[in-house]
């Protein structure tokens, strides 16, 4: 589960994800699995569908689906499964499920809404919310849902754009402006309603120009407490079998306030589906790599992941520490809690899946099979024929400066420590004094500076938290740098061990908000000569910094361009019949009921509600398996049998939380909210052996919702498909 407590935990997450994957890394040695050993690598061939089921609506597999599943959906169907579906924000999936605007979407896209409308002596997030009228109904501040209303293909004017530009900087611009452009006018001709963006599919070989109607009149509806959205805690996350009620409604109203009509909607299947049933999957997933050339995903195997596993197993014990220290704690600092370790087992999982020799034979028979088809058409190798050497050039490139760029890039991305923040904030502020009034940013103009003199010393510097992640950051840049380096030796004093990760925050005065500010006073020169290890780490790396990221930017466009046209040559050899990676972008994914092996034995396709209960009860009632209060004594006619959770085979990644999952009548069978640990390779190649979507099933969410909750008008409405006077 992609958990949420609120969306600057998970756009934090994504900043140091996406740095670390593309800028650096650090390489750690791996030795040889078991399987490895006895196994032929050289017998070990792609998959069919290694790079996955995320079809698009654009071009949608219906021969595939005839002959897989004896099922052919028209136009008619798919028209209005896309319609169907939305865009929860821009983090999560969703769906209207009544012609009355109802919409349903995971509890864990729910919670910053929650607390968006928590009142003055309420605690929703315990209790959870129920609106019994649409009186009760709370409109959730900044929050709108998108639906996909059109579709367009762009590529040849895109490609032309491209094509035009003669250098790797003009060709990024070329192809940002079209994209400008084209979405501009979209927007134009349909109205301040209506969003519009150009969808990269293929890494190039095709754009799309996807329109999007947003609605930002959206209210809450109903929220279960969030022990039982997300029972189990990080325990139990990404595991199977599970036990969440991970599901949260809210309504879409028009411009008059009422209730939006729509004749686009999924309607309730109250049975759900049984083994063997096929299932789709309509929604967003995020990003995954399925393309990437070995070059690149041999490169985040080796340097990329292991820094991020570094940092992310850093902070996880970060705040496990803390809240172990300091117990009061434990409401403020819980949800950066669970939004790293979810950060951690995904990166963990996805390492130890390019770690899997079979995987990555896998990747590689699919590459040398696509070189082959390319360098057997002599126009196509002409155009293509270079670029997989290319790309392997320019990941060796990137190599020589990972290092510099992650120890040196302190600036507070995802992962930091408030003492690197301070100090680079006291660094730019000194730069930029000592410059001529006319030159210095706005914000620093002699008519304003006072007020950014008073940013610069945090009003509330965390020295509990602070003080371990500064430990954390110094022990990976010692390790990057090496510990008898300059500049391993500007944060350490030349000391080891332990010393040497206390000695920076031992020295430093930048936790005081008196001494940065009397620092402040002494003008630019006292800034940029201050002995204060942060402050001197910053001032002696920032040229080196600025050297070695210009030289990463020029890399890295040089090998998007590569990659665009890798993209054009793949969509020329293979086409529409494997899907591109996912683009955070509407798709539908085929899957079946199904089973599979894990530790020992098998897994149910379904668990109960008596299933809940035993896990409440094996853990002693102890957190995170304990039960809010209204659950812990079921009332008489709650049916403990019904289905609460089940397992599919549909391909779904980061993104796809709140997606629907429906069967061949465009019925709501289940809401996806989850992978298993199995599916977290799912990054990079998909594999159905093991890999399952988890998710909440049709009757499961019936049954809680009429004789748990008591909220007969909202489970009336599912069964209907309309609000029941």
């Amino acid at each position: 589960m992609m958990y949420k407590s609120t969306k600057a935990i998970l756009m934090s997450s994504l900043a140091l994800m996406t740095f670390f994957v593309i800028g650096c890394g650090s390489s750690v040695n791996s030795t040889k699995s078991n399987s490895e050993q006895w196994l032929n690598l050289d017998t070990v061939k792609a998959g069919k569908f290694d790079t996955g089921k995320m079809w698009t609506f654009d071009f949608p597999p219906k021969e595939y689906f005839q002959s897989e599943y004896n099922f052919s959906p028209d136009d008619e169907w798919l028209n209005n499964v896309r319609m169907s579906a939305l865009r929860f924000a821009n983090y999560c999936s969703a769906s209207f499920v009544s012609e009355d605007g109802l919409v349903m979407t995971n509890d864990h896209c729910a919670r910053e809404s929650v607390g968006k409308v928590t009142k003055e002596g309420e605690n929703l997030s315990e209790d959870g919310f129920i609106a019994n009228t649409l009186a009760d109904e709370r409109k959730v501040p900044g929050l709108y849902v998108s639906q996909l209303v059109e579709i367009k293909d762009v590529t040849a004017e895109v490609q032309a754009a491209i094509d035009a530009g003669k250098t790797d900087a003009e060709i990024a611009k070329n192809k940002q402006e079209k994209f400008s452009e084209l979405t501009d006018l979209a927007v134009s001709e349909k109205g301040k309603d209506y969003t519009a963006q150009i969808v990269t599919f293929y890494n190039g070989g095709k754009y799309s120009l996807y329109s999007y109607r947003k609605y930002d009149d959206v209210r809450i509806v109903f929220s279960p407490e969030v022990q039982m959205g997300f029972f189990g805690g990080d325990p139990d996350n990404f595991t199977y079998p599970r036990y969440d009620l991970d599901c949260s409604f809210f309504r879409v109203y028009d411009e008059t306030g009422t209730p939006l009509k729509t004749k686009n909607f999924f309607k309730w299947s109250p049975n759900g589906a049984a083994e063997g049933d096929p299932v789709f999957v309509v929604g967003n997933p995020g990003r995954t790599s399925r393309l990437s050339t070995t070059a690149v995903l041999e490169y985040s195997r080796d340097y990329a992941y292991p820094l991020t596993v570094d940092l992310l197993n850093g902070a996880v014990k970060v705040y496990e520490e803390v809240i172990a220290e300091h117990p009061d704690r434990l409401f403020e600092l819980q949800d950066r809690l669970f939004g790293m370790a979810n950060s951690q087992k995904v990166y963990i999982g996805v390492l130890k899946g390019l770690r899997n020799p079979v995987f990555m034979q896998k990747k590689k028979d699919f590459e040398n099979k696509f070189k082959s088809a390319v360098m057997a058409k002599p126009e196509l190798k002409a155009k293509y024929g270079e670029l997989w050497d290319k790309i392997a050039g320019t990941r060796t490139e990137a190599k020589e400066y990972f290092k510099r760029n992650a120890a040196f890039n302190v600036g507070g991305r995802g992962l930091s420590t408030e003492y690197f923040q301070v100090a680079r904030k006291l660094v730019n502020f000194a730069h930029q004094m000592k410059m001529p009034d006319a030159q210095r940013m706005l914000q620093y103009k002699d008519s304003v500076v006072e007020k950014a003199k008073a940013k610069l010393a945090p009003a509330k510097f965390d020295k509990v938290v602070a003080d371990k992640f500064a430990s954390v950051i110094i022990g990976v840049y010692v390790k990057l740098l090496g510990e008898d380096t300059e500049y391993a030796k500007i944060l350490t004093g030349g000391k080891k061990g332990s010393e040497a990760l206390q000695y920076a925050v031992n020295k430093s005065i930048l936790s005081d908000v008196e001494k940065v500010n009397q620092l402040v006073e002494k003008g630019a020169d006292a800034i940029l000569s201050s002995d204060d290890p942060f402050i001197q780490f910053v001032v002696k790396t920032e040229n080196q910094l600025e050297e070695v990221q210009a030289k990463s930017k020029e890399i890295n466009e040089r090998e998007a361009n590569y990659i665009q046209l890798l993209g054009r040559a793949l969509f020329e050899v293979y086409g529409t019949s494997i899907p591109p990676d996912a683009t955070f972008t509407l798709r539908l994914a085929d899957g079946v009921v199904k089973s599979y092996e894990y530790n020992g034995t098998k897994a149910p396709v379904k668990t109960t509600f008596y299933g809940l209960y035993d896990r409440y009860y094996s853990f002693k009632k102890q957190s995170p398996w304990n039960l809010p209060k209204r659950w812990e004594n079921p009332p008489a006619e709650f049916d403990l049998e019904t289905p609460m959770n089940f397992i599919s085979t549909n391909d779904i990644i980061g993104g796809n939380s709140g997606s629907p999952l429906i069967n061949k009548n465009a019925e709501i069978v289940g809401l996806a909210f989850d992978g298993n640990i199995e599916s977290l390779p799912g990054n990079f190649i998909f594999d159905d052996t093991a890999n399952r979507t988890v998710s909440v099933h049709s009757a499961g969410m019936l049954e809680a919702l009429q004789d748990m909750y008591k909220m007969k008008r909202l489970s009336e409405e599912l069964k209907t498909g309309k609000i029941v006077k």
